[in-house]
């Protein structure tokens, strides 16, 4: 089975703790702090692997957390940082924010590399905070939470040659006498429903080919399976664009031209693709009931080249493969192709909230900067108060207070935890 997208939940590794320590030695009676710091949580990276070809793997296992970080120990030894979080994944895949649809990163090489999310930084010690006025500072920082999200992972083809064509057009046919590959074949509609990858060796050269699903009308509206086929043309360099002329109950020529209507809708950018045509089945029609050169100076009036060839006995396929060859020689990577063997995604900085509400001369304080200083302290502990009021003026949240009217002595009320301000 081909599985195409999934949807996982991941999470950056909390930074570890810092330690309040002080020295213990012999003969000194009153050691220094030397609490050390916690050390950085893993960060999540997806990295591509050449030996992927589905993303399977994630029907299975949905939730991906990186380790934390090591908290700090006495005697100034920082904890050790966590290793990342590698997530392998097939060449072509595309990572997408699942709450807002932001492309995070397009993965198009092998062994390229997405940093998607940090890990936490580690809290500091009590060593850190000693100074000419506070030697003996006895509170230390906690390790950052990491970040999480959901995200979706889709994966579109890498291939160098697209097969499109009506259902039963003989593109598994094809693909199995051009290559190794050996899809199901079998004379009804919709036989392949998932895409088929071979790589074609000819006259020393090679190039993959995938036999993209049948399409339908209304396909660029999702009907049948239309997205899920469609999705996989995109990447192509050429299309390959199979028509059956053995049946003399359909018009070659209005399916050709459905065919492409179904593509552009969904993509007008298809246009850009180069596409060759090739008629296909032309040991089993009936000359008397079909005219095969006026089918063909027809869609080359269109502008297309066009080969008459028969997959079941190999009639015409060097031809088309001589021409295949030639075009992909020609074909220069878009400039604008994404090249960075590491990208690294910033997720957008909320914007941080104080709420201040005043009752009975209570400074009750909320809001999302107010949690985030809170996630580093511990309030039950005297000293880590202490550095939770200085914290509070150094980001200029006392600051706002006063200008609500707050004054030395006052309380502040933060998580139903109330104190006494003084400066």
């Amino acid at each position: 089975m081909f599985i195409d997208s999934a949807k996982i939940y991941i999470k950056s590794g909390n930074g570890g703790n810092g330690v309040i320590s002080f020295r213990r030695e012999k003969y000194v009676a009153y050691g220094g702090p030397d609490g050390g710091d916690g050390g950085k949580g893993g960060d999540v990276v997806f990295i591509t692997d050449p030996n992927m070809s589905t993303l399977m793997d994630f029907k299975y296992k949905r939730k991906y957390v990186a380790p934390s970080g090591e908290n700090g120990s006495g005697n100034n030894k920082y904890g050790k940082d966590a290793d990342d979080l590698y997530i392998k994944v097939p060449v072509g895949t595309q990572i997408i924010r699942d709450d807002t649809n932001e492309l995070i990163a397009d993965l198009t090489k092998p062994g390229q590399k997405a940093i998607v999310l940090r890990g936490g930084k580690g809290g500091r010690g009590n060593a850190k905070f000693a100074s000419a006025t506070l030697k003996t500072p006895r509170f230390a920082e906690s390790g950052e939470e990491g970040k999480e999200l959901y995200i979706r992972l889709e994966l579109k083809l890498l291939a160098d040659v697209g097969l499109v064509g009506f259902p039963n057009a003989g593109k598994s046919t094809l693909l199995a006498a051009c290559t190794n590959a050996r899809p199901k074949i079998a004379n009804y509609p919709f036989t392949t429903l998932y895409p088929n990858l071979g790589v074609v060796y000819h006259k020393g050269k090679s190039f993959v080919m995938a036999d993209i699903p049948g399409l339908i009308e209304g396909a660029h509206r999702g009907e049948g399976l239309g997205y899920d086929f469609l999705k996989h043309i995109e990447r192509t360099k050429l299309i390959l664009h199979i028509i059956d002329v053995s049946n003399p109950l359909s018009d070659p020529i209005d399916d050709f031209k459905k065919i492409n209507e179904e593509m552009y809708l969904y993509n007008d950018k298809l246009k850009e693709i180069p596409q060759i045509v090739a008629l296909n089945k032309i040991d089993a029609l009936d000359a008397s009931l079909i005219d095969l050169d006026d089918i063909s100076a027809k869609i080359q009036s269109f502008g297309y080249d066009v080969f008459k060839i028969s997959a079941i006995t190999g009639i015409g396929i060097e031809n088309l493969l001589d021409k295949t060859i030639e075009i992909l020689d020609k074909f220069k990577l878009d400039v604008e192709e994404n090249t960075e063997d590491v990208i690294i995604y910033n997720m957008p900085k909320e914007k941080e909230t104080v709420d201040i509400d005043i009752k009975n001369s209570v400074y009750y304080l909320s809001g999302s900067k107010i949690d985030r200083l809170l996630k580093r302290v511990n309030l039950q502990d005297e000293n880590s108060l202490r550095y939770f009021e200085m914290i509070l003026k150094k980001s200029g949240v006392i600051d706002m207070l006063k200008e609500r009217g707050f004054k030395d002595g006052d309380t502040i009320n933060v998580r139903d935890f109330e104190f006494e301000y003084y400066e």
